[in-house]
């Protein structure tokens, strides 16, 4: 009997340690919920044609002269976005432009009817990001105007006019002529999103960037603090050279996913870009920060930092303003 009542014990014993091990389970091992990240982002940009040799090619910018129609002053073939603020709309813009805010241009992009975008600011600057999202959007045609309203007419010229220079000279200790430095390799950035197919993630991101706004920072503030900071230089190595850098500077171009050049951008500082103009930079800044790099454009490019020899040497360098027409008011 007292065998039976032990074998008896056992019996109710081990169901009951099995039900206890199973509710466990079920209470832990939930299914993990799939979130997107930058490697599903990369594959996607990879294979749809959205790296940055591909988005940022000839054609991405378009100076006054090549788009406007001279006896209207308008720009017909192009649907024409203005991304500056209210008030600096209605004091003049291109006549039949839309005012649009920046964080909303691919959702405006809708109404285009099948015409190509001209995105205009004040120095075609911001535009650069606009762009850049509407080339990520499928509008791959979309075009910055180049130096924006200040390349439009003298009213607006003081925005170019008045930045360019030759600073670099006041700050003789922190810029050179070296060869450039070898390049470090860094994690990817970490981040993850609620949408998990390619196309999504990537939607997701723009409208990100896009809420952010323009990255960006003054040559005047680094002067003295490039240690705080990664700096890229988007030229040639001979440009890199010949016209001098920021002493802590790396030259790097190209940039792309397929390449990996993209190692080499700090994913955990803030890495700033600068071209000559501060335009391509804006392009190459806003598709790093879809990306999710903290990357800022630096204003004007080196039209701020060493004109003379850029406009000497016939580089890209602000040339004075159109005196094309415009309307003012909504």
């Amino acid at each position: 009997m007292k065998k039976f009542a032990n074998y008896l014990m056992i019996i109710l014993i081990v169901p009951a340690l099995v039900l206890s091990s199973c509710k466990k389970t079920e209470d832990t091992d939930e299914p993990e919920v799939k979130k997107g990240n930058y490697a599903d982002l990369k594959t996607y940009m990879v294979a749809n044609g959205f790296d940055l040799t591909d988005v940022l090619v000839d054609g991405w910018v378009k100076p006054a002269s090549a788009v406007v129609d001279t006896n209207t002053y308008t720009i017909p073939d192009w649907y024409v976005m203005d991304i500056r603020p209210a008030g600096d709309f209605a004091d003049g813009h291109i006549d039949g432009a839309v005012n649009v805010e920046l964080k909303n241009v691919v959702t405006q992009a809708a109404n285009a009817d099948g015409k190509p975008i001209l995105v205009v600011c004040m120095t075609g600057q911001t535009a650069g990001h606009a762009v850049m999202a509407l080339r990520l959007s499928g509008y791959t045609n979309a075009a910055v105007l180049k130096f924006g309203m200040a390349g439009w007419n003298p009213q607006f010229e003081g925005a170019w006019q008045n930045s360019i220079g030759n600073t670099a000279e006041d700050h003789a200790s922190e810029w050179d002529t070296d060869a450039p430095p070898a390049h470090e390799t860094f994690a990817t950035p970490s981040w993850e999103t609620t949408a998990t197919e390619g196309a999504a993630i990537l939607a997701e991101r723009v409208n990100l960037m896009l809420n952010n706004g323009f990255m960006k920072i003054a040559s005047d503030d680094i002067w003295g603090n490039q240690g705080s900071y990664q700096i890229h230089n988007f030229w040639t190595e001979a440009d890199f050279t010949t016209f001098g850098h920021f002493s802590t500077a790396y030259q790097l171009k190209p940039i792309s996913l397929q390449g990996d050049e993209v190692s080499a951008i700090d994913s955990e500082g803030t890495t700033l870009v600068y071209c000559f103009t501060g335009q391509t930079s804006s392009m190459v800044t806003a598709w790093l920060n879809v990306l999710g790099y903290d990357a800022k454009s630096i204003l004007f490019g080196v039209n701020r930092l060493n004109y003379d020899d850029l406009e000497d040497a016939g580089k890209p360098h602000w040339h004075g303003p159109e005196n094309y027409d415009f309307v003012t008011g909504k």
